[in-house]
Formats: structure tokens, sequence, C-alpha cells
């Protein structure tokens, strides 16, 4: 071995190069042992000089820090990953996280505790590892069939219904768990918010109700100490102008013999108010007299409380859904409990009353909502009627809704608003002729009318048909037999 003394660059370049292709068939270590040893090493072209000869030396020594620093590199690089990971939550679109939800999430599961088909998924975000929620809401069937015991006791505590694989990624996934964790936190104050708003107006409604007879009462007794005041004052003030006269003392009226002093003293008016209180009298006895069974705005407490707004207006329920006979019977009908459990046996708590109102349902139905079995101990639920026609008024819901195609906001109003079912329509024999007078008839692609039109004479299509319109009075709705047979 040789050991030449160059400073060219090009020969320092050389001998590197050789030695990282010998490097390839020996250990670092032990080539850096045999430099150290002979303090020499030569190539097949050129011998390496003694500063290429240190270099390799201190790479090969500082070879284990270098590889140390990556390695602490790295893990720094994935912690910071996990964590970003971790926080993405923090910064998800909630908004985004609640559309995804009812999209994919909201027909088997509860963002609340409940639980539907699956479970509800309130805490999720903390009882499982944010790593583990990806793959399974990606793909749990794989998760399941690879042996995950977490995966595996899930599937089996929820009867063993496979969740399908939901085509999300892992940013969509933080929003819904954002969303989530929202709803949740939520939750509480806005039931609590609900039940103080609920309290305070239980307690001014009970104030109003109680105190507003005894503020009557005082102000009258005020008003007739007053008034006995001021006529001891005016008697007082006549007593002395007699005395400063040399009169008599005039003598002091009982109330009524001032009474009637003043209305003999004032005749014309007296008659004249008579009159106007005897016109009045007689408007509101005639009010009274027809309003006499018109229960406009009746709206009586219920058994439950059930909010049209929700159902008909926020989850656009149609009415005949529930009201399903007033397409072909007479009576639109009053739905079974049955039929709420289409929905409410997996929708076990509601937005506003939590699962107070649900739960009446339940104890009507003897249904047991973890177990989802029915009991032997049903009742019915007593329901309140808001609308009662009087027994000789025939009126046919299906000949309204079917035939007539009327609907049913023309009587009942804007159902979609109501938080309570009410009276909407005074249902007057007036009210119903005027409907009669004002509505067209639905003869669009009904044979039954076009064969009439063919039958009738010249003259009457002229008089009915030559408009373009047909009314339910023109074809004897508001002759008496049709309500009243």
């Amino acid at each position: 071995m040789k050991i030449l003394n160059s400073s060219k660059p090009t020969n320092h370049f050389l001998g590197f190069f050789a030695l990282l292709i010998i490097l390839g068939f020996a250990t670092e270590k032990n080539i850096a042992q045999e430099v150290k040893k002979n303090k020499s090493f030569e190539t097949e072209n050129r011998t390496i000089v003694n500063s290429e000869i240190d270099a390799v030396i201190a790479y090969v020594q500082n070879h284990d820090n270098l590889i140390a620093q990556a390695e602490e590199v790295a893990t720094d690089s994935k912690e910071t990953e996990t964590a970003t990971d971790a926080g993405a939550a923090s910064g998800a679109n909630t908004a985004n996280g609640e559309k995804l939800f009812k999209s994919y999430c909201a027909s088997c599961h509860s963002a609340g505790s409940n639980n539907l088909v699956g479970p509800g998924l309130a805490g999720v975000s903390e009882k499982y590892d944010r790593e583990w929620l990806y793959k399974w809401i990606k793909n749990s069937t794989a998760l399941i069939e690879s042996g995950d015991a977490q995966a595996i006791a899930v599937y089996e505590q929820y009867n063993k219904v496979m969740m399908p694989a939901q085509p999300v990624n892992n940013s969509e996934i933080d929003d819904i768990l954002a969303y989530i964790d929202e709803y949740n936190a939520a939750a509480p104050a806005a039931a609590a918010s609900s039940q103080a708003a609920t309290g305070e107006e239980a307690v001014a409604s009970s104030e109003d109700s109680g105190s507003s007879p005894y503020i009557i009462a005082a102000i009258i007794i005020v008003l007739f100490i007053v008034v006995i005041i001021l006529r001891k004052v005016q008697y007082i003030m006549r007593l002395v102008d007699a005395k400063s006269k040399g009169e008599e003392a005039p003598v002091e009226l009982t109330i009524s013999q001032a009474i009637g002093q003043a209305i003999n003293a004032n005749k014309t008016i007296v008659a004249l108010l008579g009159i106007v209180v005897l016109v009045l009298v007689a408007k509101v006895g005639w009010n009274a007299a027809v309003g006499i069974g018109v229960y406009t705005g009746y709206e009586p407490e219920q058994p439950i409380k059930f909010s049209h707004e929700l159902h008909a207006g926020q989850n656009g329920i149609d009415c005949n859904y529930c009201h399903y006979s007033a397409s072909f019977s007479k009576s639109a009908g009053i739905p079974s409990a049955n039929l709420c459990m289409n929905c409410h046996t997996y929708i076990q708590e509601g937005p506003q009353y939590g699962k107070e109102e649900i739960g009446k349902i339940y104890a009507a139905l003897d249904f047991d909502p973890v177990t989802k079995t029915y009991g032997p101990n049903q009742k019915p639920i007593q329901w309140v009627k808001v609308h009662n026609l009087p027994d000789h008024a025939y009126f046919n819901h299906s000949q309204h809704v079917t035939v007539g195609q009327i609907d049913c906001s023309k009587c009942h109003g804007p159902v979609e608003t109501y938080t309570v079912g009410k009276q909407y329509a005074p249902l007057t024999m007036g009210w119903c002729i005027n409907c009669h007078r004002e509505t067209k008839v639905q003869m669009d692609g009904n044979g039954y009318y076009d064969e009439i039109h063919k039958r009738l004479p010249e003259e009457l299509k002229k008089a009915y048909l030559e408009d373009g319109t047909i009314t339910v009075s023109e074809l004897g709705g508001i002759e008496c037999v049709k309500c009243h047979y």
C-alpha cells in the first residue's frame, strides 16, 4: 500500500467514488477498521491519499449518529402527521359534516346517544382511535375479515348487521365527527334553554292569569273611593258657598239620589246614550248567537305534544301518510300509534322535547325501545278532537281530496306551521257555500264530465262552458240536499 499526498480535487473524487463501490461488498465498520489499521488503501487505478481516508473514517464514525438523526426526523414527521390528522376535526367543516351525516349516516345512526339500527354516535371520537374509525367507516367488512377484535365486537353487539362501505375520505370523516361532537355539545344547552323558556312562560302565564282579576278589582275599589272623596269635597264647597251667602245649608244627597238628579237634568243625552248601549248590546248578542258552534282558532292541549311544524314542515311528511283514509273515506281518521312506530322504532329522541313525548307513544304501546319488543299492556292514546261538524251536516273527505283535488290547506290552513293542531276555518254554512261558488271543478282528464258535456243542449253549453270554467255551485253544489239529507 502506498500513500501519496495529493491536493487535486479530481483525485479526491475518484478515490471517494472507489470507496463507495467497495462499501457495497463489505460493511462500513470493517472498512473503517482496516483503514485505521493500515492507514492506506489502494484501488486498481490509483492510490487513495490520507485526506480521503480521514474523510471516509469520519463518515463511518458518524454514520450511526446520522441514522439516529434521520429516524428522529422521521418520527417527528410521523407524529406531526398524526397530530395533524387528530387535530383536523377542530378545523373541520361542521356544515359539510352535517350534510354528509344526513346523506350517509342518518338512516342508521343518531348523532346523539340513542340507538337506531346502529349505535348512537355521541362520544364516538373519544371512544375509538381516529385511524381505526377511518378504516371502519370506509370498509367495515374488510376490517372485520382482517380479524380486528374491536371491529368484530361492534359487529356482534349490533346483531351482526354489516355496515356498508361509505364513499368518504379522511377529511370528510373528520367533518362528520366534528359535526357529531358539535351536535352533542349543543344538545344539553338547547334542552336547558328550552326548559328554562318553558318554565318562564308557564310562570308568566300563571302570574298573568292569577293577578289580572285582582288588579281589576283593585282599580274598581280605588275609583269608587275617588268618587266618594270627590262628592264629599263637592258638598263641602257647596256648604261653604251657602254659608258665605247666608243661605240655608244644602242637603247632602246619596249616590243614588245624585244619579237620579243628573238624569232628570240631562234627559236628551241620557236617551241617546241609552240607544247606543242598546245597539251595542244587540250587536254583542248577535255575534254570540252567530258564533254558537263556531270554534275558529280552537287549539286544545293534546296528550302528546305532536308538532305538525316538525313533521309536515321541516321533515316534509305528506298529510296523507298519517291521515291516509282521507283519500278514500268520509273521515280523514286519526293515525294509530303503530303508524308512528314506522319511524319512532328508531327515532327515539326529538329535537324539542327529547325522549319525553316519544316515550308516551312507547308507554301506550308497551314498547321497549332497547329490546324493540311489545308488551301486553297496551292502551289507546286519548287524542282531543279539534274539528267537529254538526250531526245534520254531511262532509266527505275523499270527495274533496280525491275527486275535487282540494289541497288540505284550503280548509285546515298552513298546518306545516302549527306546533299544535288547531281549527283554521270557521266551517260555517256560509263559508262552505262561498267556497262552492268560487272553486273550479277539476274536469281535465275526467271522462265522466266529458260525457256530460256532450249531452248538454247548446244553450246550456253557452251558459256554462263559454268561459271554460265550471264552479261547484253550477253543478248543484249549493243545493240543500248536497249536505243535508
